[in-house]
């Protein structure tokens, strides 16, 4: 069978100019035309064309080279700049621009919370070309790895064993260069002593301002190289990192909103989270959904407030174990007399209220003597006392959002959950290779978070409208 050799000095004829090397359908046109239709003065893009000195780069383009590349998954500086020498798509977009890796990584940095609200205006354009419909709203949250080591993470004890250890070492040093001065005949260089004393007061000045910023924060614990990264365990360990939080459109799956927070639960963010997709909207969505990690009664009176339908199940209703016959939701209220019946007809009256738990306590009378006669005593409770029920003060509140999940309505929506919502941190993790922020500190991670959210939009949109029909509605 013949082969087919390649030859690297034939002669070539390229085209006479760069628009020419990149096809009408190639999805970086897309890239171009959704950066060109962004508001770079309303992102917070200092944009000045007449400053004095050494020429900069276009933000447009340097704007359209972080979306590009971290489309597909480039976000390393030095990365991002070698393609910029040898893809010809990143030769197009840029127009024949390269910046180098320090630029690269400068512009980033330096427009953190500009480019944080990006995915704003993105998803703006989404609504403006009707892909966004904003009737139903999902609400999820995702473990980001931070650019920083679980194993730097101090605890105010540990910094000020660490501090007394620097002490010792500090005073063995100096009695060290004590001993080499007098020891003249030697008449050695006291240049690496030097050094290491420089470098010990470096670190103990590093976790004194580490112990105070604890102090005035009221941690009990903060990561040396992020301070407002947060500790979290996953499948694979402990780690440090941020708790990444989007907002999911029903219609078609974009992401209306993005945030990044430092705390490990998402117990605290629905509202949150909520408001900020609806700022985008610019009116409350009609319904909207999470999982049971945001169940969160204190959070879900203000969606209510608002006439939203907020579907979202207890632990208890999310895991879908049957209820035994002597747990609480089998136990009657009497909103009249105010007492419980339980299954075998015994009641249980009022005895005190608890403010610190936020309930209401129900027992037997005669101090546990009826439930210690029942047949069923052991099965039920095991409390000389006899059996006692909690009442949550808001406990009509909890059975009303508990009803909207058992509708029909709320288990329809709550199945379409996983496919809407987990499909763009899938996307984000795996495709995009974002298993870790690269920026450091809050602010930076919010940057990337947005970035990558737009990715999303901007490739789902390729995929609804193709490239060419595309790039026609961005450039309108």
């Amino acid at each position: 069978m013949a082969y087919r050799y390649g030859d690297r000095y034939q002669t070539q004829f390229f085209p006479p100019s760069i628009e020419e090397y990149v096809a009408k359908d190639d999805p970086v046109r897309v890239y171009d035309a959704f950066v060109n239709a962004l508001d770079l003065k309303a992102l917070g893009i200092k944009s000045d064309s007449s400053q004095p000195g050494c020429p900069a780069y276009n933000p447009s383009a340097m704007v359209k080279l972080m979306t590009y590349s971290y489309s597909y998954g480039w976000r390393a500086s030095r990365k991002i700049e070698r393609a910029e020498h040898h893809n010809i798509s990143f030769i197009w977009l840029m127009g024949g621009l390269k910046p180098d890796h320090k630029t690269i990584a400068r512009f980033r940095s330096d427009n953190k919370e500009a480019l944080a609200n990006i995915l704003g205006q993105c998803a703006r354009l989404c609504i403006k070309l009707n892909l966004i419909a904003g009737n139903t709203l999902f609400i999820d949250g995702s473990k980001i790895r931070a650019n920083a080591s679980i194993g730097a993470t101090r605890t105010r004890e540990k910094c000020e064993k660490e501090l007394i250890a620097i002490d010792k070492r500090i005073q063995d040093i100096l009695r060290e260069a004590e001993t080499i001065d007098n020891n003249e005949a030697n008449d050695p260089s006291l240049v690496k002593i030097d050094e290491e004393l420089k470098n010990q007061d470096v670190l103990k000045s590093k976790i004194e301002n580490l112990l105070s910023e604890m102090k005035d924060q009221n941690k009990t614990k903060l990561n040396m190289t992020d301070h407002e990264c947060c500790a979290f365990k996953s499948r694979q360990g402990k780690h440090a990192g941020y708790n990444a939080q989007i907002a999911v459109d029903d219609k078609h799956g974009f992401i209306v909103a993005s945030d990044v927070v430092n705390e490990n639960t998402d117990i605290n963010q629905f509202s949150r989270q909520l408001d900020n997709a609806n700022d985008v909207l610019d009116e409350p969505c009609k319904t909207a959904c999470a999982d049971a990690g945001y169940i969160n009664y204190k959070e879900l009176r203000g969606p209510v407030k608002k006439d939203i339908t907020v579907i979202v199940p207890s632990t208890k209703q999310a895991n879908d174990k049957e209820v035994k016959r002597f747990e609480k939701e089998n136990f009657t209220y009497d909103e009249t007399e105010d007492n419980y019946i339980c299954p075998t007809g015994n009641k249980l009256i009022f005895r005190k209220e608890r403010k610190d738990k936020n309930v209401r306590v129900y027992r037997t009378e005669k101090n546990g003597k009826i439930c210690r006669a029942c047949a069923f005593y052991k099965e039920c409770t095991n409390s000389k006392h006899g059996r006692e029920i909690h009442r949550y003060l808001d406990e009509k509140f909890r059975e009303q959002i508990a009803e909207q999940y058992k509708q029909p309505y709320g288990r329809a929506v709550y199945a379409k959950r996983k496919e809407r919502v987990e499909l763009p941190f899938g996307h984000i993790k795996r495709n995009l290779g974002a298993g870790h922020f690269l920026l450091r500190g809050i602010k930076g991670a919010k940057a990337e978070m947005s970035l990558l959210a737009s990715c999303f939009n901007v490739r789902r949109m390729i995929t609804l409208m193709g490239v060419t029909a595309l790039v026609e509605k961005l450039a309108g």
